[in-house]
């Protein structure tokens, strides 16, 4: 059985320029969910949102939008913004860790509220006809929060439950908690996701053996710390093509130059490019001294110098 892999949506990182860069350059995504949609209160939506789920920002790819919110009106808002879009689900967000969003209601920190939830699903499903599908933790204090979310998520027809197999609190600390995941799969008729710590092509098989049920896979930051990764899983390969960091270099720069087009001014773009590197580095030879160079870059041409020296060094290494 083949298995279905799909990009988790990363807030400030898989945005439709990096998605788009990532499917030309490395492939092996089948569907990617795009970063979440957040109204705060007003029934208006951003323009950055707006660009990130525009059609044709995003015409080589399967691509569904997400929602964060704890509020019926905003999510009915967002539904019928999304279907004038075209798009047949939305993706419903109760999974963000972060500890100011979880504290106000929202992402994990929603998931203790089943009444809430409850609201939230009844509105859509009788003021909509979207599809409805979940990206959760397991909780924000406990694993057992799910277990009981599930009893009211059974009521809904949702396409699925994508399950990040940690609680909220742990951010992305510790462990995957798959005793916990495995409960999961016996505790709701949902058809169930699995997300969480496939970092690596032996780290999916350990999660794929573990679960033979289970045939949708989401990677979040494994992917941009090893944007191969999705297609060596794929091709059940642990090989990396022989020009690994021509290619890896050919995507850094077309990310690099969209991003430097789009935000204005040298110290948006290096803090943009330091997140995406704090990534990167994992994957080559010497994290730490390929993220302390980066850091350390003070403008545009010595950021370019410091990547240049970066994906050399690999190049040499790799060749020997």
């Amino acid at each position: 059985m083949a298995s279905t892999l799909l990009s988790s949506p990363l807030q400030g990182f898989t945005d439709f320029r990096f998605r788009n860069a990532f499917n030309h350059y490395f492939g092996g995504i089948d569907t990617f969910y795009s970063p979440y949609i957040r109204l705060n209160g007003k029934l208006n939506i951003k323009q950055s949102y707006q660009l990130d789920i525009l059609p044709e920002n995003n015409t080589t790819l399967e691509v569904i939008p997400q929602i964060i919110t704890n509020d019926a009106d905003e999510f009915v808002f967002v539904a019928k913004y999304v279907q004038s879009l075209g798009y047949k689900e939305l993706n419903w967000n109760l999974g963000c860790p972060y500890p100011m969003v979880a504290k106000s209601g929202m992402g994990s920190g929603l998931i203790c509220n089943p009444s809430k939830i409850d609201d939230v699903l009844h509105r859509a499903h009788k003021e909509t006809d979207i599809l409805v599908s979940m990206k959760m933790r397991m909780g924000y204090e406990h694993a057992e929060e799910i277990l009981e979310a599930f009893t009211i998520l059974d009521n809904y027809p949702l396409k699925n439950i994508a399950i990040h197999a940690r609680i909220g609190k742990q951010l992305y600390k510790g462990p995957v908690d798959l005793d916990a995941f495995e409960k999961c799969i016996i505790g709701t008729k949902h058809k169930l996701y699995y997300n969480g710590d496939i970092t690596s092509v032996t780290a999916f098989k350990t999660i794929e053996e573990r679960f033979p049920t289970i045939d949708h896979f989401m990677i979040g930051r494994g992917l941009i710390a090893d944007p191969f990764l999705p297609s060596m899983i794929k091709n059940n390969t642990t090989e990396y093509p022989e020009n690994r960091w021509e290619i890896f270099s050919e995507f850094h720069d077309t990310i690099y130059k969209q991003y430097d087009e789009y935000l204005s001014g040298p110290t948006p773009i290096k803090m943009k490019m330091l997140g995406f590197w704090e990534f990167f580095s994992q994957s080559t030879s010497n994290p730490q001294k390929a993220y302390k160079a980066i850091k350390k870059a003070s403008n545009p041409i010595k950021y370019k110098q410091a990547v240049a020296q970066i994906l050399n060094a690999e190049m040499k290494a790799a060749s020997r």
